[in-house]
């Protein structure tokens, strides 16, 4: 390769070798595949809750709760904050109703999609 280059106003014609260098190759992906042998089921992190219960959206640490059991709600109302990464979530009430059970507490760490607060 022929370059041009001037230095201190002086002007140079250079013939450069370049060295070409090989891209590393990845290995093969496979997917289903494997030795076929049994594989053991896992146990879920998120805790079990019932099919009216505010979940967590994100993964995060419980900055505050807002309601207490027993607590009448309305829609929209802010019924705990979920801190990630230095930010606050607010998380809300889907439906007007009663706050039946709180599951988690200021602290807690929690992983998307865990339950949070049971209404009825």
């Amino acid at each position: 390769m022929k370059l041009k280059v001037t230095v201190n106003g002086i002007h140079y014609d250079i013939e450069v070798d370049v060295e070409e260098q090989e891209a590393p190759q990845l290995g093969a992906i496979v997917i289903g595949g494997g030795s076929g042998g049994i594989v053991a089921p896992t146990t879920a992190s998120v805790q079990a809750a019932s099919a009216n219960a505010v979940v967590a959206p994100l993964a995060g640490s419980v900055a505050k709760v807002l309601v207490a059991e027993g607590d009448e709600i309305t829609s929209g109302q802010v019924l705990l904050i979920l801190e990630a990464m230095k930010m606050e979530t607010e998380i809300t009430a889907p439906k007007a109703g009663k706050v039946v059970r709180i599951l988690v507490e200021k602290g807690t760490p929690v992983q998307a999609g865990e339950g949070l607060i049971e209404l009825d």
